[in-house]
């Protein structure tokens, strides 16, 4: 029994109009799936990823229209890594964030990768990784219909990095509980701060990393917009979830149990320094209920809320996602 890499991400933002622009126009991300939050059907659940929407490459938003400012701090999931194919990509990317005021840092080394830190329109902390030398898990595939070219294209989901009070009680759960290795440091980018623990699971690389950052001299986040919600990992199937569900239980952490979220089965627990874990299932995938070539272009709802669907989109702000993202279309990060 073993997870294969990282499923999914969520967080959070304001403004699924001004997100869709920022992930599909500037990004290039495709939206494989327009629907609602399941346990909050009044907001927008927006996922974006490659081609398919394949399990490792899927970063989604909850829209909370009225959600604060996140107050960045610890017991958090505090940077988010996205894969592209090389150095050369980054270099790109530097540029195109040039163009488009994007708030980006430079291009610098983490844990043996080149790698391009950079903010979205509501401070979201998000760091683009270079897979030059990576071996492990596979990338996505690239959308044919993005603005970005396929060689730089965003191929999934990176190294997730968590920063915490104090390492040993969550590195104790990554590798006594979920089955991580330990892989090795680097240093910090904070000056006198300890270095950043490296832990993987599955094939390894990129797309199966949890880095995690011990910082004592930052208060608890605040969750908002600009946040994150929590970090999935990639189970096989349903009969290994149920397995899983067993072994958290087993150990005594309080859990969700079986959830059905129709696109994937999945298990949601705090690890011991309060961040929110979910463990997925890598199918049945987001073309169920869709034409492949139409993902994400109207609102879907899974069977369970079908019934109510009158009364849900009368209480959505609608959102335009049918045209085709083109280069060259407009975008205002102030939006």
């Amino acid at each position: 029994m073993e997870l294969k890499g990282i499923h999914h991400l969520s967080a959070i933002t304001a403004s699924a109009s001004a997100n869709f622009d920022f992930y599909t126009k500037i990004l290039g991300m495709r939206l494989v799936k327009k629907t609602v939050n399941q346990d909050d059907t009044s907001v927008y659940h927006l996922f974006y990823g490659d081609d398919r929407g394949n399990p490792g490459t899927e970063l989604t938003f909850f829209e909370f229209p009225m959600a604060g400012r996140n107050r960045h701090g610890g017991n958090s999931i505090s940077s988010t890594s996205l894969r592209v194919a090389g150095d050369e990509a980054l270099r790109y990317w530097k540029q195109r964030f040039e163009e488009y005021g994007v708030e980006h840092d430079e291009i610098i080394e983490r844990a043996g990768r080149q790698t391009l830190a950079f903010r979205d329109p509501e401070d979201q902390r998000l760091i683009l990784v270079s897979d030059e030398n990576n071996h492990g898990v596979a990338g996505g595939v690239p959308w044919t219909r993005s603005p970005i070219p396929a060689e730089y294209f965003i191929l999934g989901l990176g190294p997730v990095q968590l920063t915490v009070p104090y390492a040993e009680p969550t590195v104790q759960v990554l590798t006594s509980l979920m089955g991580f290795r330990p892989k090795g440091k680097y240093p910090s980018t904070v000056a006198g701060q300890p270095d950043i623990l490296v832990f993987e699971t599955g094939e390894g690389g990129s797309g199966a990393e949890i880095h995690v950052e011990e910082r004592t001299d930052l208060p608890r986040e605040l969750p908002g917009a600009g946040g994150v919600h929590h970090v999935a990992f990639r189970v096989e199937d349903e009969e290994e979830l149920r397995k899983w569900i067993e072994r958290i239980r087993s150990a005594r952490f309080p859990n969700s149990g079986f959830v059905d979220r129709f696109y994937f089965r999945s298990l949601y627990f705090r690890e011991a320094n309060g961040i929110l874990f979910e463990l997925a299932t890598d199918g049945p995938g987001f073309d169920t209920d869709e034409d492949i070539r139409h993902l994400g272009e109207s609102l879907a709802l899974p069977p369970f809320l079908e019934p109510h669907r009158q009364r849900i989109e009368a209480g959505l702000k609608p959102l335009d996602t049918a045209n085709e993202t083109k280069e060259g279309d407009p975008y205002d990060p102030l939006l």
